[in-house]
C-alpha cells in the first residue's frame, strides 16, 4: 500500500515540484494551497505524513498543526516546510508539534 503524504505550499511551482517528486517515489501525495484547504482534507483522509508550509495565506501550517495536534494528537507525523531558518523558527514549529523542519529551498 503506498505511504499517503498531505502537502500544503502555497506557492504553484514548488509545490508542483514537490508533488511530483513524491509522486516519482511513488507516494500518494495531494497538494493544497493553503493550510485550511489542507486540514478540511486531512479530517476526510488518513495520512501517513503531512509536509505543511509556515507561512500560507488564510492558515499557516502552525495554526493548522496545533489544529491536527488537538483533534488527532501525535499522529501523523508534520514536518515543517519554510524558509524561516533562525533557530527561533524551528523552537516554534516544534513546540506546536511538527516533528522535523525542512529549510527552503529544498
Amino acid at each position: 500500500m503506498k505511504k499517503r503524504i498531505l502537502l500544503a505550499e502555497d506557492d504553484s511551482n514548488l509545490g508542483s515540484l514537490l508533488r511530483n517528486y513524491l509522486q516519482a517515489k511513488e507516494y500518494e501525495t495531494s497538494l493544497f494551497v493553503n493550510g485550511r484547504a489542507a486540514l478540511e482534507h486531512f479530517k476526510s483522509g488518513m495520512y501517513d505524513l503531512c509536509i505543511l508550509d509556515i507561512m500560507m495565506p488564510e492558515m499557516d501550517g502552525l495554526e493548522a498543526t496545533r489544529r491536527i495536534r488537538a483533534r488527532f494528537g501525535a499522529l501523523p507525523r508534520v514536518i515543517a516546510l519554510t524558509a524561516q531558518t533562525f533557530p527561533e523558527d524551528r523552537e516554534q514549529c516544534f513546540a506546536v508539534g511538527m516533528g522535523d523542519f525542512l529549510a527552503k529551498p529544498v
